[in-house]
């Protein structure tokens, strides 16, 4: 299979420079020509692709190879863009820049080798005039193999400004693809984890989408940009496919008594099993919202190729879990932000503590975990973990070599997983009797919690890189 989209990496120099102000803008720009516009982030950022999607109409998909592994870039850029009339991939950090210690892997440079795109440079020239020409050179110069094929300029302050940036980029050969302007109305807030997601401010996430097209439209050569990407090389191989991967994962082990769980909390009483839906198939709730915007669209994917029905619930609105619930998985978020509110849902907090004492798979990362504990920041939570959280001033980021301690409904110990983390919260204690993961960097240490059907733990895995954990989770939910 030849896989031919049109497509553009979006880098710059270092963050902050307004890669995301220009690949949504572009991405907007594009779609309302009418094009099929496929949008990807390299990295484990889960907020920027929301204001992609937003931007496009199509669901926002990372490209992270720590995660995934260098070998499912292309497959999974070829499963998000399929149909697509032109992709647009923004990049992390700095163009060159990677996991730490380890050269160029997932870097926005190697992302782009892998996907053979060609590279626009947004530049941020509030600072500087005939020294952009050096940058650019430095940059388009340094790996051969990355295709720096032109520069967007962003926050220039005059037309004189502009006029000594593009008599410098002359010099250097490197082309000036677009000029934009110092614009407030484009700025998105920010809080401790960076943007705020769109599902928190969507009305005027709509309005700033639109001011970025309308920046982009103005101060990019759209009709150049779009020739460069249909320059982009040809990749061979097949898209990455749930229904695929999952039929080929290795089945299941037969269920193993879980080590360390907990006894019953008096407090609760176990659930029944939940009867199946009628097609035979077992729900399971996603927790969406506000509160918990963090996920992969593959996951829910390669739970439905397992055979689940997934349904997506809100803690922050919905007093009871989807009827027929069999397992529930709570990804990453802000349950900081929406503490008091989380609390005062007490009907769900305890229809989900029933699910969990009653023995029924529960995946939950980093929010999730915040969530399933005794309480955040002083306010009562679900209490299935005897555990308490709270905000912090250190932020715990970067990626992770984990290895499964225990059995769990997600992997037999042993497991091997690639993770990040990223929050401002500390959970005291850190790791149960028996924990979720053991990690490596930066330093040794175990840490989560497997009690009962329970796999909690502040570590965000991206199951693509492991298929076989969601055939477990989804054969757990049948059994349980």
């Amino acid at each position: 299979m030849v896989i031919s989209v049109p497509r553009l990496v979006i880098a710059a120099p270092s963050s902050g420079s307004g890669k995301t102000t220009v690949a949504t803008g572009l991405m907007a720009a594009f779609a309302s020509r009418g094009l099929a516009v496929s949008p990807h982030k390299v990295g484990p950022d889960y907020i920027d692709p929301g204001y992609h999607a937003l931007a496009t109409g199509r669901v926002g998909r990372n490209l992270d190879a720590y995660l995934c592994g260098t070998e499912l870039i292309a497959p999974l850029f070829a499963h998000g863009a399929r149909g697509c009339d032109l992709a647009v991939v923004e990049g992390v950090m700095g163009l060159y820049d990677g996991a730490a210690g380890e050269g160029e892997l997932a870097s926005t440079a190697q992302v782009a080798k892998l996907l053979r795109a060609p590279v626009v440079l947004v530049v941020d020239a509030s600072s500087q005039s005939r020294s952009v020409a050096a940058l650019a050179h430095g940059f388009a110069s340094w790996d051969p193999e990355v295709r720096v094929a032109g520069v967007i300029l962003n926050k220039v302050g005059s037309s004189r400004h502009e006029e000594m940036l593009r008599e410098a980029l002359d010099e250097s050969g490197v082309p000036v693809l677009g000029c934009l302007r110092r614009a407030a109305q484009v700025d998105t807030p920010a809080r401790h984890l960076g943007l705020v997601p769109v599902a928190e401010r969507r009305s005027d996430a709509v309005d700033a989408v639109g001011a970025m097209a309308e920046q982009v439209r103005r101060g990019c050569d759209l009709d150049a940009l779009y020739a460069l990407a249909r320059g982009a090389g040809e990749l061979s191989g097949a898209a990455w496919d749930a229904a695929e991967v999952v039929a080929s994962s290795p089945p299941p082990p037969l269920p193993v008594p879980t080590l360390g769980a907990a006894p019953p909390d008096p407090r609760h009483r176990p659930e029944r099993p939940r009867p199946q839906t009628p097609d035979g198939l077992r729900v399971v709730a996603v927790a969406g919202g506000a509160a918990f915007t963090f996920s992969y669209a593959e996951h829910a994917e390669l739970l439905t190729a397992a055979g689940a029905e997934v349904v997506t619930f809100d803690p922050l609105r919905d007093e009871q879990l989807p009827d027929g619930t069999g397992g529930l998985v709570i990804g990453g978020g802000f349950p900081e932000v929406y503490a008091p509110e989380l609390s005062a849902n007490e009907p769900l907090r305890k229809a989900v503590a029933e699910l969990a004492f009653g023995g029924a798979p529960v995946a939950a990362e980093c929010a999730g975990l915040l969530y399933l504990s005794r309480e955040l920041d002083g306010q009562p939570m679900c209490g299935v973990l005897d555990v308490s959280a709270r905000m912090s001033e250190r932020l715990t980021l970067g990626y992770r070599d984990a290895v499964a301690v225990s059995d769990s409904a997600l992997a037999v110990a042993g497991t091997r997983m690639r993770g990040h983390e990223f929050h401002r919260t500390v959970v005291e204690p850190g790791a149960g009797a028996a924990p979720a993961w053991g990690v490596r960097a930066p330093e040794r240490r175990v840490e989560g919690f497997v009690q009962q059907g329970v796999h909690a733990s502040y570590l965000h895995t991206h199951w693509a890189s492991q298929p076989g954990v969601a055939r477990r989770f989804v054969e757990r939910c049948r059994t349980s």
